[in-house]
């Protein structure tokens, strides 16, 4: 395919910012590579050099995920279905869809809307009981994944592609996994593992959640579980729309329902326009059960004045095998 330009298509990699070099009146290209087709089936494998087709970044692959896709949107199927989600959404049978956990290029980290820096679990390492957060992960689904072949001696700059990969120049793709990568998986894959995603779509609005179990902080009178989960907007529309408020209810197996509500998400009210018409956050939860489920809404507001409740689809909330790990709780909702 053609060479690979850092500035090509503004929808694909809006990093202008970045990738022209300003000489008064005009601007520098740097090209990183090649372009690949993308498969239409089969997986992409450890050490494949990505761009993500939504925020635009450059990536490697380091393993895949099989994951049960709950997509409200899509009319239930009989054959090749999995059982339904449990506790929330039975009505929604689940398909079974490849997702990859993807390092970073952190050269592109600071031009994409989305956070890279949110993959956090209560971990027990060794002794040490404390907050754990992992730089520059994604979870990439199937689709969003454009391959490339770098042109660059250096592919990507992250702290973690040295320790997890090894050049490979007789391979296909040219890296390969390292023991650490394989240890550091083994060790840390009831946090890092994705199971259920949930998606839905409002006026044009579609929401994708991605929950993930990061342990149980124990005390003598009372045992904390706690959650983080991902959410990913994306405007399908020809209109700009700004999100403007949250409101969750959080039930607990325990019989407890929250509500929360609030400003923006993250402290932002992210606007999703033609150009820029994807945002993606993490945040955390906390519930005094093993179990729960949440849903909720996001007021948005069009260019046009136009306001509606964009549905967030429900989810459950999961625990897993404990690790017993004490930390200070990041932040809620």
């Amino acid at each position: 395919m053609d060479a690979l330009y850092i500035s090509i298509r503004k929808h694909i990699l809006p990093l202008a910012a970045r990738v022209f070099v300003a000489r008064r009146n005009y601007a520098r290209l740097a090209e990183v590579g090649r372009l690949e087709t993308p498969k239409v089936s089969g997986r992409y494998e450890t050490g494949q050099l990505i761009l993500h087709r939504v925020f635009g970044y450059r990536g490697v692959v380091l393993f895949p995920w099989l994951a049960r896709v709950y997509d409200r949107d899509l009319p239930n199927r009989r054959d090749g279905d999995e059982e339904p989600a449990s506790g929330v959404g039975k009505e929604v049978r689940g398909r079974t869809h490849t997702f990859y956990q993807v390092l970073i290029d952190q050269r592109d980290c600071p031009y994409i809307r989305a956070q890279t820096e949110a993959v956090t679990f209560l971990g027990n390492q060794e002794s040490s009981r404390s907050l754990y957060a992992i730089p520059g992960l994604d979870y990439v689904a199937h689709e969003d994944i454009i391959p490339y072949v770098s042109a660059e001696k250096a592919p990507l700059n992250h702290e973690l592609f040295d320790k997890f990969l090894a050049h490979n120049p007789k391979g296909d793709p040219p890296f390969s996994a390292q023991e650490t990568l394989k240890a550091w998986q083994n060790k840390n894959h009831p946090w890092l593992e994705l199971s259920d995603v949930h998606k839905e779509t409002t006026e044009n609005i579609r929401v994708t959640v991605i929950p993930f179990y990061m342990g149980c902080r124990e005390s003598h009178s009372s045992s904390v579980y706690w959650w983080r989960y991902c959410i990913r907007l994306e405007n399908l529309g020809s209109l700009s729309v700004q999100l403007r408020e949250r409101h969750w209810r959080i039930f607990s197996l325990s019989g407890t329902l929250e509500t929360v509500r609030g400003r923006g998400v993250v402290g932002q009210e992210p606007a999703l326009t033609r150009t820029l018409p994807a945002f993606q956050y993490s945040s955390h939860v906390s519930l005094q059960a093993p179990s729960g489920h949440m849903w909720g809404t996001f007021r948005m507001e069009r260019e046009d004045g136009y306001t509606f409740d964009c549905r967030i689809p429900p989810f459950s909330l999961e625990s897993k095998p404990d690790s017993g790990a004490e930390a200070s709780p990041p932040d809620t909702i």
